[in-house]
Order: structure tokens, then C-alpha cells, then sequence
């Protein structure tokens, strides 16, 4: 029997280019120091067009030249996150969700292939903006590329 598709959750083309155009910083969940995975890749990218990355993950002390922390709520106050970006399993989502909203974040964003109804429950009863299953990266370079 084979799995079921995940299909992604997003708001408007207008609402995700409004949330990476306002964002300035993203706390990446799951941001691992080695270059060639893709919480990596996807984080320099970001860098690299002027967000402010927060790593968060309990296995790293510095990643891309900032400060890891273990959680988000690790993550110092005067830290304004704006958009957490997840790179788990989908089943270790919701408590990230549930530290997103408690450390004020404004937006959950679930990379491709991560869909959690709970988590997206959590978030959007928080009052976060929630996208599931999309490659913030990819969405970027698409939301871009049409303007």
C-alpha cells in the first residue's frame, strides 16, 4: 500500500510574497552545519538574500556564522522571529508549532514533504500564518521570477 500524497498548504500567492517580503527573520528548525544537507542549502540562500537565519537545533553550536540554539524558546527575546521554517518529520512538528507560537513567531512554515494537520491547528489557533509542504526556497525563486 503506498503512502498518501502530501499535498501542500499554503495561502495565497500574494499572502506568501507579502509574509518573504516582510520577514526579516527566519528561525530554520532542524538547520544541520553539514553543506551538503538541504536545511543548508535552503538557509545560505536566505543569507544570501538578507534574512537574518536562527538555527535551531540541539546537535550545533554555530551554523552559516550565527548562534544555534537548542529551541526556539532558547532563542533570546529580543530576537523578533518572523517565520519559523521547519526541516523534521513531520510527526515532531507540533511542538515546534506549539514553541512557535509561545516564542511569538508570525509564520509556520513546513518545508516540502512536511504536512501536519496538528501542527497547522496549533499554529493557526496561535494566530500564525501557516504553509505546509513547500520548499521556501522554490517558493521564493517562483513568487520572483513573476513579479
Amino acid at each position: 500500500m503506498s503512502e498518501p500524497e502530501l499535498l501542500p498548504y499554503a495561502p495565497s500567492d500574494g499572502r506568501m510574497r507579502s509574509i518573504l517580503d516582510q520577514a526579516e527573520t527566519i528561525a530554520v528548525v532542524g538547520l544541520s552545519s553539514k553543506p551538503d544537507r538541504e536545511s543548508y542549502g535552503v538557509s545560505r540562500y536566505l543569507q544570501r538574500r538578507g534574512y537574518r537565519i536562527v538555527p535551531v537545533n540541539p546537535n550545533e553550536t554555530e551554523v552559516l556564522g550565527e548562534t544555534a540554539y537548542a529551541s526556539l524558546l532558547d532563542v533570546p527575546t529580543e530576537v523578533a522571529i518572523d517565520v519559523v521554517d521547519v526541516f523534521r518529520r513531520a510527526e515532531a512538528t507540533p511542538p515546534v508549532a506549539e514553541q512557535a507560537v509561545r516564542a511569538g513567531a508570525k509564520v509556520l512554515w513546513l518545508q516540502e514533504g512536511i504536512v501536519n494537520e496538528e501542527a497547522r491547528r496549533i499554529a493557526e489557533d496561535g494566530g500564525l500564518t501557516v504553509v505546509m509542504g513547500l520548499c521556501i526556497r522554490t517558493t521564493r525563486e517562483r513568487l520572483s521570477r513573476e513579479e
